[in-house]
């Protein structure tokens, strides 16, 4: 097993816009080299432009087939009016291309708790966050290692705001908890998180199909506080929702009836009937979530009746609602709990190693 400290050592790579067509930085005396380091170009920009060209990459007229950009020593590279530390790789990705920002790992931290929480919110949340963050990011570095990015900065993995100020109170939460992850039975595990759990918490083995999910248990949460999110109501006009599922290859008709078929013990939904004019189709509560929008959908804690104009849905929580509830942890910080509780608390049988 590596030493604690080893997981949060080193660099992270981070996609920070893929699928482009062309992406212009700015930033100010920008070096462009290669990735190997040797230089593109023989002055340093205040802005640079990287476009498709014919299969490959064109930098300022120069065809290339990757561009690295290094910001002055005194400044930060910007993209799409977003700031990023550390140095920004442009490769060509599919179809498209893809900007990867590598940084140091604790600045990436900051950036995604940035990103995922409020910083408002108090201090011993925004610890418990930060550890989660770490966990998360140290796993899928590990495990995206050979990949010519970690992770990607956006829900697929977790949002990313790019450079913190030295003024928010991010850093203190991050500087707080540097290195610290959470282990189950001696390893790095995706540390889900999410919104809100609507009461209850979720096994991450009924969410997610990976085979290395760890055997993490549901737990009631009884710290909701103030947030807006736990109760929720939902009303989706019939044609809408057979145009929905329409587009996502679920042609049964115009649906007549959502049946639930089967509820995890925390009263989610794991498997629902949908009956339509020409047909009934079964999908998991997931998938459902998943095809009607995350952000419409909120979880898939849910009733639902149909009454011929309208899909009905009454709803707690927000979010797939394993690992940590932010909004029941930010009521626990309230309440005087310390960041170790809360993990504690969310994550029943993981370890904090301590640091030397």
């Amino acid at each position: 097993m590596l030493a604690p400290r080893a997981f949060a050592n080193g660099a992270v790579r981070v996609a920070v816009a893929d699928g482009q067509r062309s992406v212009e930085v700015s930033g100010g005396a920008i070096l462009v080299t290669d990735l190997a380091g040797q230089p593109l170009l023989s002055g340093r920009p205040a802005s640079v432009k990287v476009s498709l060209r014919n299969g490959g990459l064109d930098v300022e007229g120069l065809r290339v087939t990757a561009a690295r950009l290094w910001p002055s020593e005194s400044g930060a590279l910007k993209l799409n009016g977003r700031e990023y530390p550390g140095l920004l790789d442009v490769l060509k990705n599919g179809d498209g291309l893809v900007v990867v920002n590598e940084l140091a790992f604790e600045e990436y931290v900051a950036g995604a708790l940035k990103a995922e929480a409020s910083d408002k919110w108090p201090l011993e949340m925004l610890k418990a966050q930060a550890i989660v963050v770490r966990t998360y990011a140290a796993y899928h570095r590990q495990l995206n290692a050979a990949k010519p990015f970690h992770l990607v900065a956006s829900t697929t993995h977790q949002q990313y705001a790019g450079r913190v100020v030295e003024t928010s109170p991010v850093w203190q939460a991050v500087r707080d908890t540097e290195g610290q992850v959470l282990l189950w039975e001696s390893q790095l595990f995706p540390a889900f998180y999410h919104t809100d759990s609507g009461g209850h918490t979720e096994e991450p083995r009924l969410v997610f199909a990976a085979r290395n999910m760890p055997g993490l248990r549901a737990v009631r949460s009884e710290f909701s506080g103030t947030s807006p999110y736990f109760t929720w109501n939902l009303n989706i006009p019939i044609a809408l929702l057979t145009d929905m599922l329409n587009r996502g290859g679920v042609s049964v008709g115009t649906v007549v009836r959502l049946e639930v078929l089967q509820r995890s013990r925390s009263l989610r939904v794991l498997r629902l009937a949908i009956h339509g004019t020409r047909g009934t189709t079964t999908l998991s509560g997931a998938d459902f979530r998943r095809l009607l929008g995350y952000d419409m959908l909120r979880s898939t804690l849910f009733a639902v009746a149909v009454d011929g104009r309208y899909a009905r849905f009454a709803g707690r929580g927000y979010g797939h609602g394993v690992g940590m509830d932010q909004w029941g942890a930010k009521a626990m910080a309230e309440q005087g709990y310390s960041a170790s509780q809360i993990l504690e608390y969310f994550y029943p049988g993981a370890t904090i190693p301590t640091l030397q």
